[in-house]
């Protein structure tokens, strides 16, 4: 079988009988070793003491807040009081997949996006585990990854903010790269017929392009991801399709896939013209549907539910997953993970 996301520690995990996702301390000790959680060689003897000698040994630890309250630097116990916080957490919860329905239904806004989306990715790892589809998993990165919109000969690119970032900075520090022109985005590699095998070999890069438009293997991609997602935790059955319009009038139930989507959505919901380009910034709709009709609630019943995709004013687009959790109504009582 071919892996991807290898980075996300997906290996180094336990699973139940039901194949949710169990913590070892293998996952935990890759986890604090991540370089967002690497204490700087300036860091204060607490800090470093507390890393290094104590939780590198013993992740399952228990920190007190005392031993964060030592520390010298204010952003380091305030990042130290997030990560404490999140393991523990992680500890508490029976699954990870149940860890991120605790997150996602109540106290997701305490935690940084950093935290939420490496949870969201290791458990979407989890969820797809066994898919050949390279449309679907890059598809899906919009699940963990920040992606920068760019619109080129009729087309939307989506490339993963964080990598074109870098590949920008390299352009224009190259007098040579400076010349080619047009967007940079369009220097990577766009996902296609003919490099859809490569995915695999560099699925931890983050380095492919995705076409959001041309032959709809993207949009269907991200709806095949997003049914897995829910199917994964919720153990519901639905239909996403993508389509080019909301054709009803009167919506049922809409779900905003990010905050500009769900701002965009609650007004057009209110009955509220869009300000300036707001309708512009729609890169993506889904109609999704319920394949056993009694697990629709009355307010929905045989309607259609809309997802709205949506970017910020700056082009980018910041997919909240929680959102579908959160947001999808639907009868039956979500599992315990």
């Amino acid at each position: 079988m071919k892996d991807f996301w290898v980075a996300s520690g997906h290996h180094l995990l336990d699973r139940d009988e039901a194949g949710r996702l169990l913590v070892t301390d293998a996952f935990l000790k890759a986890y604090l070793a991540r370089p967002e959680l690497l204490p700087p060689e300036t860091a204060c003897e607490a800090e470093l003491r507390l890393h290094h000698e104590l939780l590198m040994h013993h992740p399952r630890r228990p920190v007190t807040r005392e031993e964060i309250a030592a520390m010298e630097d204010a952003d380091a116990r305030e990042n130290w009081t997030f990560m404490i916080d999140f393991r523990d957490l992680l500890l508490s919860a029976p699954t990870l997949e149940a860890a991120y329905l605790t997150l996602a239904r109540g106290s997701a806004v305490k935690t940084p996006p950093l935290f939420m989306n490496q949870l969201a990715q290791v458990v979407l790892r989890n969820a797809l585990d066994g898919e050949k589809d390279p449309y679907v998993l890059r598809a899906a990165e919009l699940f963990f990854r920040p992606q920068r919109v760019t619109f080129h000969d009729g087309t939307v690119l989506l490339a993963d903010a964080e990598s074109v970032e870098l590949h920008e900075e390299n352009r224009h520090a190259s007098p040579l790269l400076n010349m080619l022109g047009g967007p940079a985005v369009t220097e990577l590699d766009i996902l296609d017929d003919a490099n859809a095998a490569t995915y695999f070999e560099r699925s931890d890069a983050f380095d492919m392009v995705l076409n959001l438009g041309g032959s709809g293997a993207a949009r269907r991609g991200l709806a095949t991801a997003m049914i897995a997602w829910i199917r994964h935790l919720l153990a519901l059955e639905v239909e996403i399709e993508p389509v080019d319009r909301i054709e009803d009038e009167n919506w049922a139930w809409f779900v905003g896939l990010d905050a500009e989507a769900t701002r965009i959505g609650n007004a057009l919901w209110n009955g509220r013209e869009l300000e300036g380009e707001a309708a512009e910034r729609i890169v993506a709709l889904f109609r999704l549907g319920f394949s056993d009709i009694r697990e629709a609630p009355p307010e929905v019943g045989t309607g259609p539910i809309w997802l709205i995709l949506a970017m910020t004013p700056d082009r980018t687009i910041r997919m909240k997953p929680q959102n579908l959790i959160a947001g999808l109504p639907y009868r039956v009582s979500a599992p315990a993970n």
